[in-house]
């Protein structure tokens, strides 16, 4: 039997968490930086949380495209938007990736704390690392000013991407079981 990957259901799965991801991202505070703002949200929640549940790919896919929207609906972000899809959608991807390793299917605990946590890393590397190289080369920022943007903008994230693991974590928990009662694991295969 040929196997799609993107059935209906799955791309409808995709755009609810994207929509999740949009929605979660919104509830943020604001911090200016010497090159912009940066923020505490939970959007990484929904990004972690989109990979832990479902998968690298629709995770990936769902992170991207929510976090690319709203970058579209801000002007300050809108010229990242791609950036931030690429960015994102390699968090989701990756916790997703190492939660379904080995047969695992995002149910294994110890995997998911260890996934939870690398793709929240990753995004923290990305994002400092397109801090310091678009400072550098598109902004012609002097480096002090490199400097004190990629701490403060580090910090948040860090926090970002702790308070992402534990969220993530607890919802996974919590929702993989009604999910799995519901059948829906079952229908996206």
């Amino acid at each position: 039997m040929n196997k799609k990957r993107f059935t209906t259901r799955r791309l409808a799965v995709i755009g609810l968490m994207s929509a999740m991801v949009f929605i979660a991202t919104n509830f943020r505070i604001d911090i200016p930086t010497p090159l912009g703002k940066t923020m505490l949200h939970l959007g990484n929640v929904m990004c972690l949380l989109s990979g832990l549940l479902f998968g690298g790919l629709t995770g990936g896919l769902a992170s991207g495209f929510g976090s690319a929207m709203f970058d579209l609906f801000d002007p300050q972000y809108v010229s990242t938007a791609w950036i931030t899809f690429i960015m994102k959608f390699a968090m989701g991807f990756i916790a997703g990736s190492i939660a379904h390793r080995n047969n695992k299917n995002g149910e294994n605990k110890k995997y998911n704390i260890i996934a939870a946590i690398v793709g929240a890393i990753s995004y923290v590397i990305l994002y400092i690392s397109k801090t310091i190289v678009m400072s550098y080369f598109l902004v012609s920022t002097k480096p002090e000013g490199i400097i004190a943007a990629t701490i403060t903008k580090a910090t948040a994230s860090t926090v970002n991407a702790i308070m992402a693991v534990i969220f993530s974590l607890i919802l996974t928990f919590a929702l993989r079981p009604a999910l799995k009662k519901a059948g829906l694991f079952k229908k996206l295969s």
